[in-house]
């Protein structure tokens, strides 16, 4: 879905390992039962709070135990884990812990341990030890954090290096590209290089293990380049799993303000001081004009060689680091061209004289630099923070990015720089608010600190805290006090003519609760819901900032995040930190009262995830998949599981859709991922991913051997099975997409296209012998677009009929008597496609519902059974929330019903299939677990 707004586009490893994807409960927050930890011999005021699937506690605190260890302040970390390994039950602290950051502060001293699992590192798996250091003398206040003691898995890969990269590649790919086949796809038909058709690009890391049960051994992978549909900046961290190389996990590493949708070199050594400049003739001051009119003050650096004043203050940092806080002029460089990597021939802005002029104005270089400055300030002055790490790195921000050369309202940290849109006609410059400019900045400290993983409930962690901090430097820059009606809005002054309301693209004083507004949806989008769930959490940190003395409140929240939150943390334990560090800082008990009802307020509390409801029926619950999808025919489903914790490789299962009977397993455990199943009620099909290749699978539904389809060695989707007639889409290593099919009976295969390059076929349904695809071929010199009908029986082909030129074809659907699929003819809207319907035979041709319109659907993917036409679609809307996530739209066959909604379910609906009548199972992410769910009828309005 593409939504009005912009900055908003469209697009957890907490507690245990499954949401919406094999790592979901590790990013989700979703856990079984906890095994509690031995309580500390610390006397009454200790608190030990107990680990989830580990013996380790998550938090140990009010403690004061003599650190007896000497030499580093690392070294006393482990030696207090060793010491008392009776409460930690980490079997070999020296050689499963490696400190990764030792920070000392006002006689503190804060240590953070990666774990390691034969050496190698565990995603998240990160404890903190806190110490008081008084004249040499050391004594552990607390600790917190995961370490995972029950990991025992094999730690040799036996995919190699290149599968994992090809696989994540083609993941990527397949996630970003949507279903849809569009005219777009010309420039892959063709062989065509362009900026939207430029692949993407992998580059193998190291081998990580995944805390899922024993463990998940992967082969991390970075994926860049640009999204195959929008043309906007990728940088995507993908897991393959290195015994099967199925990717089991993915998300992106691009921080943006707004919602994502979803990059060649890195800074040259120039970059931290442009030349090597030296503290003294060249620091001068200046002024410069921010957006909103306002004359500032500014420290500037003259470079003789360029005979100009510089947007760089080295002033800040001359008694540390002596970095500079730099803004440098992109206009005109293209987001994915700044994203992971440092865009070639960009200069810092400069001007011949001292006072900046206009041109840096509109640019937003003033806004940049100046609150750049501003926040750097906050973090010094408040918090004894020199720079986002800590250590006075270089500040350095991109300002006047765009996007395929337009406008771009967006802001985003990278890992290493601040990048800043230039805004449009309504939104100036992206740095023209502090409070964007004091987020992306703190994206920078959290990954200094917790380093929270930016997917799920630990992106939602990490946004809110960015949220939290980006408002709390403009409220005090501006002045703003904390009762005033508009404190929590965030962007609210980027707008050239919207009020400040309809301005902000966030307020933190929206009221979200867990109970009525957590949304649990797919990495697919908003990376696990980073920013639509953010305000749950800093929504509870701003109410705190309201209700005690603000400055306190600030401390509080940097101490948590400093010293006690840990990568996958997520509300809970976010929770339990800030509780924490108010202790740790002698909060009174009313001010200890108000942060326990802020949170309590916002649903935040223990085992909250267990009171999201549904209205559906769950057939299968706890998936811990990714991206599986799910399959129905005759009375059977047939879905991809894994085991209760995560950490097993997927296989598929079949079970009635009323809900009698125990689900079957129907795939063999030899180690692969058994993925994409479909059902007719009689049979089942699946892929296979193994080490080499990828086999298409059969069994009969009553049992009986398993039979081998199809091998593809670059990736396929799209499973269909009805009698003996299996259909499935495959990549070509171009990138270029065929229909294929096989009859079991006679083992006829083909594909429908011939497999030639120059063509593309995709999205195929079958009945009765017949197949319906969506299909991209050149008619006079020119490609276009049609749904093609193929008996296969006599290889008569026919064209169906549209109503204008189509721009993009989705999912198509087949009943004995219907086919119907999703349709946009429309390349100025903003990708809503219309649902269309027609007889066999191409005669009545219906949209079951139009692409114009308020109402019109942003469609994604599409079922049919012989009476309704089930959709999966979002509505337009000018923000993300619960009604305009992916939902399911049923629509009567006979085209007399309007769209009803199948469920009123929370969070997103994906892998829908139609079974009989109006019957339809799907993947529910309402809990965040990916269940498996079934209505027998629409559910009507919501």
């Amino acid at each position: 879905m593409r939504a009005a707004r912009p900055g908003i586009t469209s697009a957890g490893i907490s507690k245990g390992v499954a949401a919406t994807f094999a790592a979901a409960a590790l990013l989700a927050g979703v856990v079984p039962a906890a095994q509690a930890a031995p309580a500390a011999p610390a006397g009454p005021a200790a608190e030990v709070i107990p680990g989830t699937d580990t013996a380790t506690p998550a938090l140990v605190d009010g403690i004061n135990e003599p650190a007896k260890a000497t030499g580093s302040a690392a070294d006393a970390a482990v030696g207090h884990l060793t010491e008392k390994k009776s409460r930690y039950r980490i079997g070999n602290p020296k050689g499963d812990l490696k400190a990764v950051a030792a920070v000392a502060k006002g006689g503190t001293e804060t240590v953070r341990l990666q774990q390691k699992y034969k050496g190698l590192d565990v995603l998240g798996g990160q404890y903190v030890v806190r110490m008081e250091n008084k004249g040499g003398k050391r004594s552990v206040v607390g600790t917190s954090g995961k370490y995972f003691t029950e990991l025992a898995t094999g730690t040799t890969a036996t995919v190699s290096e290149k599968t994992a990269v090809e696989r994540a590649v083609a993941a990527v790919t397949r996630e970003l590209s949507g279903k849809n086949l569009s005219l777009k796809d010309v420039r892959k038909a063709q062989g065509q290089k362009s900026k939207a058709a430029t692949a993407l690009t992998g580059t193998a890391g190291k081998l990580v293990v995944l805390p899922q049960g024993k463990g998940v051994l992967t082969r991390q992978v970075t994926v860049k380049g640009n999204d195959p549909v929008t043309g906007e900046a990728v940088l995507r961290q993908v897991y393959i799993d290195a015994k099967a190389g199925f990717p089991v996990l993915q998300y992106s590493s691009i921080k943006t303000f707004g919602v994502p949708k979803q990059a060649k070199g890195t800074a040259p050594k120039s970059a931290a001081k442009s030349g090597a400049k030296a503290l003294g003739p060249g620091d001068a001051t200046g002024t410069g004009v921010k957006t909103d009119g306002t004359k500032v003050d500014l420290n500037l650096y003259y470079d003789a060689s360029r005979k100009e004043y510089t947007l760089s203050d080295y002033v800040r940092m001359q008694n540390t680091s002596k970095n500079p806080i730099t803004t440098w002029d992109a206009r005109g460089v293209e987001a994915d061209d700044a994203a992971g990597k440092w865009p070639s021939g960009i200069k810092e802005f400069g001007s011949p004289v001292q006072d900046f002029g206009k041109d840096a104005t509109d640019a937003g270089a003033i806004d940049a630099q100046w609150a750049g400055t501003q926040v750097y300030d906050y973090y010094k002055t408040k918090h004894n923070r020199d720079s986002l790490d800590g250590r006075g790195m270089t500040i350095n921000s991109l300002v006047g990015v765009t996007n395929g050369g337009q406008p771009w309202v967006n802001a985003f940290w990278d890992g290493s720089k601040m990048v800043y849109g230039v805004g449009d006609d309504e939104y100036k410059p992206l740095a023209s608010d502090v409070d964007v400019v004091g987020h992306e900045m703190t994206h920078g400290v959290v990954e200094n600190t917790a380093n929270l993983v930016y997917a799920g409930q630990s992106g939602a962690l990490n946004e809110g805290i960015a949220d939290y901090f980006g408002n709390a430097i403009d409220t005090n820059s501006s002045g703003t006090a904390m009762d005033d009606p508009d404190s929590g809005l965030l962007g609210e002054d980027l707008c050239r003519t919207l009020p400040k309301g309809e301005c902000a693209l966030r307020d933190l004083n929206d009221g979200r609760t867990t109970s009525k507004d957590f949304l649990g949806v797919s990495y697919d989008v908003d990376n696990g819901g980073v920013h639509l769930n953010s305000t749950i959490f800093s929504g509870a940190l701003w109410d705190i900032r309201q209700d005690i003395d603000k400055d306190l409140a600030d401390r509080i929240v940097y101490k948590a995040l400093s010293e006690y939150l840990t990568p996958l943390d997520g509300f809970t334990e976010g929770r339990n930190a800030v509780i924490a560090a108010a202790k740790d800082l002698k909060v009174s008990a009313k001010d200890q009262k108000v942060i326990t009802r802020s949170f309590n307020a916002h649903g935040i509390v223990p085992g909250w995830e267990d009171a999201l409801g549904m209205d559906s029926d769950t057939l299968l619950g706890k998936l811990n998949t990714a991206g599986t999808g799910a399959g129905a025919g005759g009375g059977q489903y047939a879905v991809s599981k894994s085991n209760d914790d995560g950490s097993e490789p997927y296989s598929v299962y079949t079970g009635r859709t009323d809900g009698k009977g125990a689900p079957k397993l129907v795939s063999p455990n030899d180690g692969r991922y058994h993925v994409y199943p479909a059902t007719d009620g009689k049979n089942v099909v699946w892929a296979a991913f193994g080490t080499t290749s990828i086999d298409v699978l059969v069994r009969p539904v009553a049992g009986g051997p398993i039979k081998k389809v199809w091998s593809s060695y670059t990736g396929l989707s799209g499973l269909r099975i009805d009698g003996d007639l299996v259909v499935w889409e495959e990549n070509d290593p171009f990138g270029g997409r065929h229909a294929a099919y096989k009859n079991l009976k006679t083992n006829e295969q083909a594909y429908v296209d011939g497999g030639r390059y120059h063509l593309s076929s995709a999205l195929p349904s079958v009945k009765n012998g017949k197949v319906a695809y969506a299909k991209l071929w050149p008619v006079n010199g020119e490609y276009k677009l049609d749904v093609e009908l193929l008996d296969t029986t006599t290889k008569k082909t026919s064209i169906l009929p549209q109503t204008a030129t189509v721009e993009s074809l989705g999912q198509t659907g087949l009943s004995k008597t219907h086919v119907s699929w999703l349709v946009d003819e429309n390349a100025a809207d903003d990708g809503q496609m219309a649902v269309r319907r027609a007889n066999l035979d191409g005669t009545k041709v219906i949209d079951l519902s139009p692409e114009a319109g308020a109402k019109a659907l942003f469609a994604t993917d599409l079922t049919a059974s012989e009476e309704a036409v089930t959709v999966t679609a979002a509505l337009p809307d000018t923000q993300w929330r619960n009604e305009t996530l992916p939902k399911l739209w049923q629509f009567d066959a006979a085209g007399i019903r309007a769209g009803e909604r199948v469920s009123c379910n929370r969070g997103d609906q994906a892998g829908a299939s139609a079974d009989t009548g109006k019957r339809v199972v799907w993947i529910d992410g309402t809990t965040s677990n990916q269940d498996l769910v079934v209505r027998d009828r629409a559910a009507g309005r919501c």
